[in-house]
């Protein structure tokens, strides 16, 4: 039996942290498919760059991830740490979705998901609207956000305050039975 390196056995159990975590946006075989949404990075209307942490609650379970998140008009750039090794990267051109990933993540933890879940949160409720399949609704009612399908509650969202990206924004997807927090770090 070959013993791995402590360095090695760290990554190896950050790899693991950061699948559960992101298993929480995924999709499983037996559930109905996402949304696909791909909204181009240049309609959110605004440059960020935010650091963020991400808390997954799901059957049970809680899984925590630090993300760096970039936006400018031409790109969206995520960058996952779990403690401190790099185990997931994203950049989205609003066309083509390019991912790197650890190879212990599992297959099911797709970028695309991530990307759908951050855009619901942070893009501008218009633009979601005008991208939605016949049958999908999105409206914000304060700060609230509520997606749904065929008029039944599909995710909702709360803010903490506004701009989105700030503070603290929760996803409640109930098709998929998860809750995301995510807390932006204050600048």
């Amino acid at each position: 039996m070959t013993r791995l390196s402590l360095p090695e056995r760290l990554l190896r159990h950050a790899a693991c942290a950061v699948a559960l975590v992101l298993a929480g946006c995924a999709t499983t075989h037996e559930g109905p498919a996402r949304l696909g949404l791909r909204l181009p990075p240049a309609a959110l209307g605004a440059s960020i760059s935010v650091q963020q942490h991400l808390t997954v609650q799901r059957a049970g379970s809680t899984n925590d991830l630090d993300v760096a998140l970039e936006v400018d008009p031409a790109h969206v750039k995520l960058v996952g740490l779990a403690f401190g090794q790099r185990v997931l990267s994203m950049d989205f051109d609003g066309r083509a979705l390019n991912e790197w990933r650890h190879p212990m993540l599992p297959a099911q933890v797709r970028a695309a998901d991530v990307l759908e879940d951050l855009q619901l949160t942070l893009w501008p409720v218009d633009e979601i609207a005008r991208a939605l399949p016949p049958g999908w609704q999105v409206e914000d009612r304060g700060l609230r956000r509520t997606l749904r399908r065929d008029g039944a509650v599909v995710a909702t969202i709360d803010y903490g305050g506004m701009p989105r990206w700030q503070g603290t924004a929760v996803l409640e997807n109930v098709r998929y039975q998860y809750r995301l927090t995510i807390e932006s770090a204050t600048e």
